[in-house]
């Protein structure tokens, strides 16, 4: 019962990792990356690897974290939640604060945009699709929303919806949620069950009809959007093609079978399908507000670059000069060609 422990009690492990902080600071990295204007052409905006320091053996890292490291790369989850007590909210990325200096200017907004007038400088490009799912998960919660008598703790952080961006709300650095969202295709959330973090035999009954509509509603979220298949014109799938939706700065990458899923809000997008060796693809795919998402496949050509870019490292990376018909040749320029071929 909760009278005997406090809100800290079970949050970290026999040898003293809070797990949900363990993973990779990665959104630092990425901002990192963007003061030196280096994302997305040297810096992806999208799985980020694990810095090489974080997987050496004497790291300081819990072995259920590098599991479930392990567990995301073997799998292409697409929606997911953590679990937790002790507050009844759900909070979603950027988990981490972003550090004054390095925080742009931020976007203007649209008058009839649904945030505060202060909106939050370390906002993901998919804020609203994160909002969406929190949202849905919060309101089909029996009492998620009746926060009229302030929070479970301290005074309401959700502004009476259920719902907070967790910078703004508890900043933490290396959170499970930032992790998935940058080195994955998952959007993450963390769903905080009830006030009580140890409730009694007697209350669970209730915390489960309180929260059983929401487990099921957020599940229903996983076919919002988009999906399909990227295959070549024999048919064959490609694997870790880019899935590029317009207005939307986080790419995604098809799984081994070359398919993907991409959770949108309703509206008609511009996505674009690239891979290696490849002419890219671009198609509109509008997704609606009934569920179930839009089937949206892309068939890729082979490009001829990979075969340029081999006679051009053979030129030692120099233009190549271009023979125009009718003038004829000077006998170096023919010696120079010959070599070429």
């Amino acid at each position: 019962g909760s009278e005997l422990g406090n809100w800290a009690l079970g949050h970290w492990t026999e040898e003293g990792y809070d797990l949900f902080e363990n993973f990779p600071d990665l959104a630092s990295a990425l901002w990192a990356a963007e003061e030196r204007k280096l994302v997305p052409h040297k810096f992806p905006n999208n799985h980020i690897p694990i810095p090489e320091h974080y997987l050496a053996e004497d790291a300081t890292v819990a072995v259920e974290t590098r599991a479930v490291m392990a567990w995301m790369d073997k799998n292409p989850f697409v929606l997911g939640a953590n679990l937790q007590g002790g507050e009844k909210l759900v909070s979603y990325p950027f988990d981490t604060a972003r550090p004054v200096s390095e925080t742009p200017a931020a976007a203007p907004r649209r008058p009839d945009d649904y945030e505060d007038d202060n909106p939050e400088l370390q906002e993901t490009p998919d804020h609203a699709i994160f909002r969406w799912l929190a949202i849905s998960y919060a309101s089909a919660h029996l009492t998620m929303t009746e926060t009229f008598r302030g929070g479970c703790h301290t005074q309401d952080m959700t502004n009476a919806m259920g719902i907070v961006q967790g910078a703004k709300w508890h900043p933490r650095a290396g959170s499970m949620n930032d992790f998935s969202y940058l080195h994955t295709n998952c959007l993450e959330l963390s769903i905080y069950l009830g006030c009580d973090k140890f409730p009694h035999e007697s209350e669970l009954q209730q915390e489960w009809e309180n929260n059983k509509e929401s487990l099921l509603t957020f599940m229903e979220q996983v076919h919002r959007g988009i999906k399909g298949l990227v295959t070549d014109q024999q048919g064959e799938p490609i694997a870790n093609a880019t899935i590029v939706v317009g207005g939307i700065n986080h790419n995604i990458k098809t799984a081994s079978g070359g398919d993907y899923w991409r959770i949108l809000n309703p509206g008609e997008y511009r996505v674009l399908a690239r891979a290696e060796g490849y002419n890219p693809s671009v198609k509109t795919c509008s997704v609606f507000y009934d569920i179930g998402a839009t089937q949206c496949n892309f068939v890729l050509s082979r490009s001829n670059w990979k075969r340029i870019r081999e006679i051009m490292a053979m030129n030692g990376n120099r233009p190549i000069r271009r023979v125009v018909p009718g003038r004829p040749m000077t006998p170096r320029e023919r010696m120079r060609l010959r070599m070429r071929l």
